[in-house]
């Protein structure tokens, strides 16, 4: 826990000044305040009420009390001043530290591989940018503010009692151990309560995410009650948890309220009595006794002054809590290390897009028992039209994914143009294997912004060009802006077989050595998708074309096509080989072209 708080501690940087001046402020602004009570009850014991015309107040010694009162008046402005610039400092320095952070943080996954990124939920980390970093802010002015003021006020306040009041000070050795025990239970409980609070929190950032990501889900299936439903039961959960842990909290106000009456009580009643029992009157005035009425009054207001202390430091101690289970989930990804990193000496060159695979084995987490991909061994040369075959689960796109390195093999080894591919430099590598994945996803902006992420340099006749190779320049021209067109936020004023067409002019924008569909071409027509194959085919005849398929139709003119059956190679072959040779392929492609099963 202590690394996950230095990793934290380490993103302050620039605000570090900020930090270590508010604490100086912090005890200017505790020692007025204890001041000034004690100057209070010595001013209270000189003054003097008189009747005559020259004067209303005067102490013994003569002087005004005019200039005891500009004493008290400096001491409370520099207290007021201490607090307001500590609290400025303060504020800078935590939203700074939590700007630093949300930043660290994002930074951090962006670097993650997919492993890694598969280790924590979307919900969670939603939560843990928001929420967690929010309690590590509030807690970070907290501590260097409140829990230097407090325990200063305490001790501040104790020492003064026995110097004001003798051994009336005692009175608050007593108390302040029931009263700390009081609050240690209090905190004890109200801890356990918070620290469930944050798996419920991931749990409602999972339903918000789910109802807005599939929206049209909901709609369609006319599930916006039980959505609704859902939704609230997450919320209420949150709400009794945090009801509780309130109502555990509130305890302290009765719990201080009580002490801070017992000790006025106990106060009044001995200073009382010590007061009447000691003093004797000289024909003028009392004289004489052990303690005297500005003591006393000094007394209470510092044992009001210890109870507060002990009442601030038990917040803190509840705002410690919640924000320690937010710093140990912030620092389980600060702490997290990519498994994916560049070598130290990597290349920064793929001059050809042959792949080969040589026996590579594969499982997406070390302790799984089965293989995801086992035994997958073939070798593609350069400018060569792969087509990938299989059923759902059979392992396609896990075979495609460690060619650009999202994930890395566990056995074997994947070589791009002669090299493993953990030899290359990450950029490098993914610059010339250009992925369109199954989920095609475009980002708010315009046609143009969303091209330019396969090239950011790209010419206007550049990115026309990819359009026409990926058969969606109609969808340009159709646009009255061209180009310059919005996308709203996901693509969602385009349809599917549009936007997975601008997906892969995007993809060809990169002039990558390799390039690998998804089953991308899913969502249009067997004409476009068959203009498609023939645009990269006769465009760009020396990039290798990796495509995986549901429909045969669109890999039937490959060089070579994989069958792929259970996480491993079923058969290998060109169409004619395969339809005369394998079930499995025999049987899809009867299947779609309503083929009797009997031939």
């Amino acid at each position: 826990m202590i690394e996950k708080i230095k990793l934290i501690l380490k993103s302050v940087r620039e605000y570090k000044k900020y930090a270590i001046i508010t604490p100086i402020f912090m005890v200017g602004e505790a020692a007025m305040e204890c001041a000034m009570p004690f100057i209070m009850g010595m001013f209270v014991d000189e003054i003097k009420i008189l009747s005559g015309p020259e004067s209303f107040f005067h102490t013994e010694t003569g002087i005004p009390v005019f200039y005891l009162a500009l004493i008290l008046l400096g001491m409370a402005i520099i207290s007021l001043l201490c607090g307001i610039w500590g609290g400025k400092f303060a504020s800078i320095a935590s939203v700074g530290l939590a700007s630093n952070l949300r930043s660290d943080l994002y930074k951090k996954l962006a670097s993650f591989s997919f492993e890694n990124i598969d280790k924590f939920s979307a919900s969670s980390l939603v939560t843990r940018m928001t929420t967690d970093i929010n309690n590590v802010q509030n807690a970070f002015q907290m501590m260097i503010r409140i829990v230097i003021r407090a325990p200063l006020m305490l001790i501040f306040s104790a020492v003064m009692t026995f110097v004001g009041g003798g051994l009336m000070g005692f009175i608050f050795v007593a108390l302040v151990p029931i009263v700390a025990f009081g609050l240690f239970l209090i905190i004890r409980h109200a801890m356990k309560v918070f620290t469930r609070v944050f798996k419920k929190y991931d749990a409602l950032n999972e339903s918000v995410q789910e109802n807005v990501t599939g929206i049209r889900v909901v709609k369609a299936y006319v599930r916006e009650d039980f959505e609704k439903d859902k939704f609230s039961s997450a919320s209420d959960n949150i709400s009794k948890e945090f009801i509780l842990g309130e109502k555990i909290v509130a305890l302290n106000n009765p719990l201080m309220n009580t002490a801070i009456h017992l000790s006025n009580i106990l106060i009044i009643g001995l200073g009382t009595w010590i007061i009447a029992s000691t003093a004797h009157f000289d024909g003028k005035d009392w004289v004489g006794g052990q303690l005297s009425l500005g003591q006393m009054s000094a007394l209470i207001t510092y044992g009001i002054q210890i109870l507060m202390s002990l009442m601030m430091i038990s917040m803190i101690m509840v705002m410690l809590a919640l924000s320690i289970e937010s710093m140990k989930r912030i620092g389980e990804v600060l702490q997290e290390e990519p498994t994916i990193k560049n070598p130290e000496n990597p290349i920064m060159e793929v001059k050809s897009g042959s792949v080969d695979f040589n026996h590579v084995n594969f499982k997406y987490k070390s302790e799984a028992e089965k293989y995801a991909l086992s035994d997958i061994d073939f070798h593609i040369k350069s400018g060569q039209f792969i087509g990938v075959l299989g059923s759902t689960g059979s392992g396609k796109t896990s075979v495609v994914n460690l060619i650009s390195r999202l994930y890395d093999v566990t056995e074997g080894e994947v070589l791009v143009d002669g090299h493993n591919v953990k030899e290359y430099d990450l950029k490098t590598l993914r610059d010339n294997v250009s992925v369109v994945l199954q989920k095609n996803v475009l980002f708010s902006g315009t046609i143009e912004s969303n091209l330019k992420w396969g090239n950011e340099h790209a010419t206007e006749e550049e990115m026309m060009k990819a359009c026409k190779i990926a058969q969606a320049l109609e969808i340009v021209k159709a646009k009255e802006e061209g180009l310059k067109s919005k996308v709203e936020q996901g693509g969602s004023n385009l349809s599917g077989g549009q936007k997975q067409r601008l997906c892969i002019a995007r993809a060809i924008l990169k002039n990558p050595k390799i390039m690998i569909l998804d089953d991308s071409t899913s969502a249009v027509d067997t004409k476009t998708d068959r203009l498609i194959r023939k645009g990269l085919k006769e465009d760009l005849p020396e990039m290798t074309k990796i495509v995986i398929a549901q429909r045969i139709s669109s890999i039937e003119d490959a060089d070579q096509i994989i069958v792929m059956d259970n996480g491993m190679i079923n058969a290998i072959g060109t169409h004619e080989e395969l339809l005369k040779s394998n079930e499995i392929y025999r049987e899809v492609y009867q299947t779609q072209n309503r083929v009797g099963g009997d031939k």
